[in-house]
């Protein structure tokens, strides 16, 4: 069965001498907003390493399959789903397009999850995912940095067709200045990032995401930088508890509290108000998220939404208190 409540949720990333999430245009050099200096982290790179550690830790299990995968033709994994839906040879017909939509949803994680785009080849149509994630945006500016490095070797192409004697031949020719080069690196020296996410059951109705769907969202999240190190990533990590806001209902009526779990009891805006990370007074330059105090005001959660704590990836939700050991966060 599909989830029948609708979430919330927001958790915080520190990076450390790293790359984020680099811009393209910009030579790979770190995002950021030009008027406030503060870092991006977009959409896309976090539904990515979700996408990532869901291939890694459920490749085996039926209906954890990835559609937008490293190096492949998204178009295979649409003419797939529509051959195991037993319609391949009716591309066109409206109930062939339905079908293979259904059929996507059902061996395809990130289909459920975030929806997709599949009419761009053997047509199934488009599904639109319930659970969507915002920009991650620094809490405070960050320098975006361009260092210079030596790199002690080339890869110059001696001459079409060389062969191992070749190379030995030029490198004896050369001297030892031209055999090594300069590189370069895009960093931050440090930057904490909130990130925010949203989860409709209404939409979860549309692709069959189901509480097992979450569990694997809320677990990735929590674990997905610890499998994607990188020369350009390498101390990046989610040092937040996952901050869950779930809407229960209030109503005496059952199938009315039903119907409030799915539509929501607060704004999501107002239920994000209740966290407050700040940077500690005498912290001129962070460089570590424990130079910040963070408050979470959990007597001001309002009527129909329960407020919960996943501490690490494979914890069960503490809700409507405060973890144990959760240093960094107080209640307000």
């Amino acid at each position: 069965m599909a989830i029948q409540n609708r979430y919330e949720f927001i958790y915080y990333v520190a990076c450390s001498n790293c790359n984020p999430n680099g811009d393209p245009d910009m030579g790979n050099m770190p995002r950021i907003d030009p008027q406030t200096m503060q870092g991006f982290i977009t959409d896309g790179a976090t539904k990515r390493r979700i996408r990532n550690y869901v291939e890694l830790a459920y490749r085996d299990k039926p209906g954890m399959g990835i559609i937008i995968q490293q190096a492949t033709n998204i178009n295979r994994h649409i003419a797939e789903a529509k051959r195991a839906a037993g319609v391949e040879d009716c591309a066109k017909a409206k109930e062939a397009v339905y079908a293979g939509r259904k059929k996507a949803c059902e061996l395809f994680y990130d289909v459920r999850a975030f929806g997709a785009v599949m009419s761009t080849g053997p047509n199934a149509g488009q599904v639109r995912g319930p659970v969507q994630i915002t920009f991650g945006k620094s809490l405070d500016p960050v320098l975006p940095l361009d260092i210079s490095i030596t790199r002690m070797a080339v890869a110059d192409k001696v001459k079409d067709g060389a062969v191992v004697e070749d190379y030995m031949a030029w490198e004896e020719a050369q001297s030892e200045d031209k055999l090594r080069t300069m590189g370069r690196k895009q960093i931050i020296p440090f930057g904490l990032y909130e990130v925010r996410g949203f989860v409709s059951a209404n939409l979860a109705e549309e692709t069959g995401f189901d509480e097992e769907d979450l569990n694997v969202l809320f677990e990735s999240i929590l674990n997905m930088y610890e499998h994607d190190r990188s020369a350009s990533k390498g101390e990046m990590a989610v040092v937040s508890p996952l901050i869950i806001f779930k809407h229960v209902g209030t109503d005496s009526d059952a199938e009315q509290r039903v119907r409030q779990a799915k539509l929501g009891c607060a704004p999501a805006h107002k239920l994000f108000d209740l966290v407050k990370v700040t940077k500690k007074a005498a912290v001129a330059y962070p460089r570590s998220y424990r130079d910040y105090d963070a408050v979470v005001k959990l007597d001001k959660v309002p009527s129909g939404v329960q407020i919960g704590f996943k501490p690490d990836p494979f914890s069960p939700i503490v809700w409507d208190a405060l973890p144990d050991g959760e240093d960094w966060f107080c209640r307000g």
